[in-house]
């Protein structure tokens, strides 16, 4: 397999159907069910649309969510040019958590080699970004695995906490205060409290975007 950005498009075989309603289809079904609710039969039923039509566009599920993870990296605007690049990589990290929340299921696929365009050119911005704050090998790379990880990292915690239902956090709340005894700093600082996630993703991100700063 190839993967769907590295094969040529296959001509369109059935209007209306097409990679750009497929794309659009999936990921209205993903974030009403999340990966486990994506079928490619469910999608075909979707789409008015028979198997075989459906497979005539898109090999595998595997494309089918390449394709939706690029869709919706589209939503996260690129910053115009800004003299200030801690202005540029924040607005652009901040976007890009925000469209992570939004689509929660999106955390748990960005493992796989993302080559969509919507990526990739978020992506070339933020290392052109970084290289102009004046970033060289072996720097930029680790800054822009470093601000990405984070990102990722911070939507996945956020969205898998905000998922859990109030009994299993009251569990887990009582269940800490009850080892603080081995956990004092856990337990004492709420760590399964309910917390100001925007402020919290705003502090970490400060604190990442000086480190780089003064690197």
């Amino acid at each position: 397999m190839t993967g769907v950005w590295l094969r040529p498009r296959r001509a369109t075989r059935a209007a209306p159907l097409s990679r750009e309603r497929i794309t659009v289809e999936a990921v209205a079904l993903l974030d009403e069910e999340h990966v486990g609710g994506l079928t490619m039969r469910r999608l075909a039923q979707r789409l008015n649309a028979g198997m075989a039509t459906l497979y005539w566009h898109v090999a595998t599920k595997e494309e089918v969510l390449d394709l939706a993870l690029d869709q919706i990296f589209g939503e996260v605007q690129i910053p115009e040019s800004a003299a200030d690049w801690q202005d540029g990589v924040r607005s652009l990290a901040t976007a890009w958590w925000a469209t992570m929340l939004r689509h929660p299921w999106s955390a748990a696929l960005l493992g796989r080699p993302l080559l969509g365009p919507n990526v990739l050119a978020r992506t070339e911005y933020l290392q052109s970004t970084l290289l102009r704050a004046g970033l060289t090998e072996p720097h930029l790379t680790a800054a822009a695995h470093a601000l990405a990880n984070y990102v990722i990292g911070s939507a996945l915690t956020q969205s898998t906490w905000q998922f859990t239902d109030t009994d299993t956090r009251h569990a887990a709340q009582q269940h800490l205060q009850a080892q603080q005894a081995i956990f004092p700093t856990l337990a004492s600082h709420g760590h399964f409290d309910d917390q100001d996630w925007d402020a919290t993703f705003d502090h970490g991100l400060t604190y990442l975007i000086n480190g780089i700063q003064s690197a």
